[in-house]
C-alpha cells in the first residue's frame, strides 16, 4: 500500500514539474529572443540559448520610448488602486459578514449581479461621465474606474473570507473591551484577513500593471502613458523589432514577478499557519 502511495506521488510531482515547465516556457522563451537577434524569431530550429545583445536591446528601447516617466506612472497608478481596492472591499467584505442591516442582502446581491456584466460594456459610459468630470488623461480616470470594476469582487471574495475566519466571539470581546465598530474592523479584522488581502492586492496589482484598453482610450497625453500603452509603440506598420518589444516587455514583467513573490509568501505562510491551527 505504501508503494502505491509512493508510485501516486511521484507521478503527481511529475504531472506538476511538468505543468510548471511549461508555465515557465513562455517566460524563457521572451527572455532568450530579448537576448538575441530579432531575426532569431524566426530560425529553426528554434534558438534557445541566451545571447548577448540585451543591452543593445533595451538601448532601443530607451530610445524609443520613455519607459522611465511611463514605468513611474504605471507603478502610481497600480499602487494606488491596490490599497483603495484593499481597503473599501476589506471595510465593505467584513461589515457584509458581520452585520446585519436593513437592504444589507439586496445590497449584496446586486453586488454579485454586477459581476456578471462584461467591463466591456461600461467602456462608452465610463468615457462619457469622465469627460463630464474634467478628468481625461488624468491618473483620476485611469485608477477611480478601476477600482469600482474590482471592488465587487473583492467584496465578494473579503466578505467570503471573513465569515469563516472571523468569529463573533472576538467580536462581542471587543465590544466588551469598548471598541467602536471602526476600531473592531482595523484591528480585529484587517489581522485576520491578510491571507486574503494578499490574494486581493496581487489580483488587483497586477491587473491594473497589464490594463491596456482602458488606459489607451482615456490616456492621450504622452507624459501619463502607462506601460502597456507605451510598449505598444515599439510595434510599427512597417515592421517589427521583436526582440526590442519583448527585451521592453520583459523589463516591465520584473516588477510583477518581485509583486508576486512577496505577496505569494504572505499569502502561502498564513495559509499554512491556518492549517497548523486547524
Amino acid at each position: 500500500m505504501s508503494l502505491q502511495n509512493g508510485f501516486k506521488n511521484l507521478g503527481l510531482h511529475i504531472l506538476l514539474i511538468t505543468g510548471g515547465l511549461v508555465s515557465l516556457f513562455p517566460f524563457y522563451w521572451m527572455s532568450v529572443i530579448a537576448t538575441n537577434k530579432s531575426s532569431d524569431v524566426f530560425r529553426y530550429p528554434p534558438k534557445l540559448m541566451f545571447g548577448n545583445k540585451l543591452f543593445l536591446n533595451l538601448k532601443h528601447v530607451f530610445e524609443n520610448i520613455n519607459f522611465g516617466t511611463a514605468f513611474t506612472n504605471t507603478a502610481f497608478v497600480s499602487t494606488s488602486a491596490m490599497v483603495l481596492v484593499l481597503f473599501f472591499s476589506t471595510l465593505a467584505g467584513f461589515f457584509f459578514a458581520k452585520y446585519r442591516f436593513p437592504g444589507s442582502l439586496i445590497l449584496f446581491n446586486v453586488l454579485l449581479v454586477s459581476l456578471m456584466i462584461p467591463s466591456q460594456l461600461s467602456l462608452i459610459p465610463s468615457f462619457i461621465i469622465i469627460s463630464k468630470f474634467g478628468w481625461i488623461s488624468t491618473f483620476k480616470a485611469v485608477i477611480i474606474p478601476g477600482l469600482v470594476s474590482s471592488f465587487a469582487f473583492g467584496t465578494f471574495w473579503m466578505r467570503q473570507y471573513a465569515k469563516d475566519t472571523i468569529h463573533d466571539e472576538l467580536l462581542d470581546s471587543g465590544r466588551m473591551d469598548g471598541c467602536h465598530d471602526f476600531r473592531l474592523y482595523w484591528n480585529i479584522g484587517l489581522p485576520l484577513l491578510r491571507p486574503a488581502m494578499a490574494f486581493l492586492g496581487l489580483f488587483s496589482f497586477i491587473g491594473t500593471w497589464n490594463d491596456y484598453l482602458w488606459p489607451l482610450i482615456i490616456m492621450n497625453n504622452p507624459k501619463k502613458y502607462t506601460l502597456q500603452i507605451s510598449l505598444s509603440q515599439l510595434k510599427s506598420i512597417y515592421g517589427s523589432d521583436y526582440s526590442m518589444v519583448l527585451a521592453g516587455t520583459l523589463l516591465a514583467t520584473i516588477p510583477l514577478i518581485v509583486i508576486f513573490l512577496i505577496f505569494s509568501k504572505q499569502f502561502i505562510s498564513n495559509i499554512a499557519a491556518g492549517a497548523i491551527k486547524a
